[in-house]
């Protein structure tokens, strides 16, 4: 990779190093050694050369007939992955030629268990582009494989994942849509959430739950204790996207759980929350003040705060949460008007501390 700025520093995915992986020790299978480097194509079609090592257990030297098997270790760049430094290893078996190639979940790869991915319930978590790439590599070997996935500590992994959430289980996915990670890539998020709401819909589900930060779902998940994990879709700063996704699904209610900043952006119709994207309207807060009968040290903190959190601050101290339910309810109704009414939308307030509901709409 070219040299960028600190911090901006590109990576491989899971599924570039698969590919690569894969293609090593199907070299190894068919020339009777593993290489101690290997060339892959990502999805433009560039390509990248990549150090390989022998797997543990294995040797470089393959005999006729036997199965190979390579490491790929993941560089993430700079974005912080709970995949950097990942030992991606595939084991390679040879086919009878004109066989179809077969790819497999060893440990610490997932298994897939629930609709809504578009990939086969019982077959591994490889998303459809790792997978194209895969079979490209292995085809400018040639022959016919079988090609079985693993990662040391993969399990581990995936527990800073949504996999459980999603039905993957065993371990990560094999991921990536252009071949590069990019730091902190928005994109990638968008993709997770939007994933996350098709593999609930695709399951049955009715009833979402948004959450736009850790603390605001663990509040969440312990006030809906009885709705699967599936439900529960942490959505940053997108919650237009998230409940413009649910809307196309037909999903029919969306319970957004969120804190007095998140949820003021939304009763002024702001769907993209994040504060450098967004002011705080001291006018909105002003009007929920003065419809609310607020005292006056309410209606001061309104408009004197370049933040939420002292208006919020205020109505606690002074036990005035009317304000604070009315903006729980305009934003429930710019919420589900963002969605062309097509969702029933409950707002719920909970404290900066994600310990408790304040109000809701």
């Amino acid at each position: 990779m070219p040299n960028r700025p600190e911090g901006k520093r590109e990576g491989w995915t899971t599924g570039t190093c698969a590919s690569a992986a894969a293609k090593a020790a199907a070299i190894g299978v068919v020339s009777g050694r593993i290489p101690e480097e290997v060339e892959v194509a990502i999805p433009n079609g560039r390509r990248f050369c990549f150090p390989v090592m022998v797997a543990p257990g294995h040797k470089p030297e393959v005999a006729p007939g036997e199965s190979a098997a390579a490491v790929v270790v993941k560089d993430a760049g700079d974005d912080p992955d709970c995949t950097d430094g990942a030992h991606m290893t595939a084991e390679v078996w040879p086919l009878v030629q004109g066989s179809e190639t077969i790819l497999r979940a060893g440990s610490g790869v997932g298994t897939v268990t629930m609709l809504g991915l578009g990939l086969e319930v019982g077959g591994p978590a490889i998303n459809p582009v790792p997978r194209r790439m895969i079979l490209a590599a292995l085809s400018e070997v040639g022959g016919s494989f079988e090609v079985e996935f693993s990662v040391p500590g993969g399990e581990v992994m995936a527990e800073e994942t949504t996999n459980a959430r999603l039905g993957i289980v065993g371990g990560i996915s094999i991921l990536g849509t252009t071949g590069i990670v990019r730091p902190f890539s928005t994109a990638a998020f968008r993709a997770s959430l939007t994933r996350q709401v098709d593999v609930a819909a695709a399951n049955g589900q009715r009833h979402l739950v948004f959450a736009t930060g850790s603390r605001s779902e663990a509040a969440a998940m312990a006030m809906f204790g009885s709705l699967a994990p599936v439900c529960f879709v942490e959505v940053g700063d997108y919650s237009g996207v998230a409940l413009r996704r649910a809307a196309g699904q037909g999903i029919e209610r969306v319970t957004m759980v969120a804190m007095a900043g998140k949820i003021t952006k939304l009763a002024a119709g702001t769907m993209m929350t994040h504060f450098h994207r967004s002011d705080i309207d001291n006018a909105l807060l002003a009007e929920v003040a003065i419809e609310s009968g607020s005292s006056d040290a309410v209606l001061n903190a309104a408009t004197a705060t370049a933040t939420a959190r002292h208006f919020f601050e205020i109505c606690m101290e002074t036990n005035e949460l009317g304000p604070l339910g009315l903006l729980c309810r305009r934003a429930a109704a710019a919420c589900a008007a963002h969605c062309g009414n097509k969702l029933s939308v409950d707002v719920v307030m909970v404290d900066f501390d994600g310990r408790g509901l304040v109000a809701r709409s």
